[in-house]
């Protein structure tokens, strides 16, 4: 069981902060156009109601089932996001159980999550995420198949496309995240350009890579370790 104080975990948050804030500085950017998700999958729910506390806007949870779990156990009210790989059979789930949903990464999904939303009169808020490092580990589509998808996307009533996401490879060297990143944003730009929308969010950069996913022009990092320690296995 996660043992975390508030107190440890504002010590924590603080410092996050403290480090977006320096890198926005660094980036010519303000620290108020970066915002911090807090990750909280594998720890306890309370730790949902500590970032709440906090004032975060949401937490993010990497499976459906977890949340599933963890969000009737919260008694704060925060937002939650699913950040990990959703398979379509778990999309009526996903539209109950989140408020938005940052891996969208096919037209297939797309229907189910479309349906789903419909199907209890909601909008549900999405990013689509987008393999921008080419990684074969790493979910997401391709970056020639994401102006397809945000096509799709933008014709489906249920759903409302927020902008993209995306997982650098995991490497040794910084450059790899830092070409990531760049990448994501090119895209980005590309896309709201050629469909005249905005597309402001791009969810990128976590507790390791942070600092090159602000510079690059994220939106929104998904910080778990640095705030709540090494997760458990459940």
């Amino acid at each position: 069981m996660t043992q975390l104080s508030y107190e440890d975990f504002k010590v924590r948050a603080d410092t996050v902060q403290a480090q977006i804030a320096l890198t926005c500085i660094q980036a010519g950017r303000q620290p108020s156009e970066v915002e911090l998700l807090a990750v909280t999958k594998t720890h306890p729910a309370f730790v949902a109601e500590y970032a709440a506390l906090y004032g975060l806007r949401a937490v993010g949870e990497n499976r459906v089932q977890e949340a599933v779990g963890k969000r009737p156990q919260c008694r704060a009210t925060i937002a939650w996001e699913l950040i990990g790989h959703l398979q379509s059979n778990k999309a009526r789930q996903a539209v109950e159980y989140f408020d938005r949903v940052q891996s969208v990464d096919s037209e297939k999904l797309l229907n189910h999550l479309d349906r789903a939303a419909a199907a209890v009169g909601k909008i549900l808020p999405i990013l689509l995420q987008i393999n921008a490092g080419k990684d074969p580990a790493k979910f997401g589509a391709e970056p020639e198949d994401a102006e397809h998808l945000l096509t799709v996307a933008l014709g489906k009533s249920a759903l409302r496309v927020d902008g993209l996401m995306t997982i650098a490879p995991l490497s040794d060297d910084p450059d790899v995240a830092r070409r990531t990143f760049d990448n994501l944003r090119t895209i980005r730009d590309d896309l709201a350009a050629r469909a005249g929308v905005p597309l402001r969010e791009l969810s990128m950069g976590m507790s390791g890579d942070m600092a090159a996913a602000i510079m690059a022009g994220s939106t929104l990092v998904r910080v778990g370790t640095a705030l709540f320690g090494t997760r458990e296995t459940i």
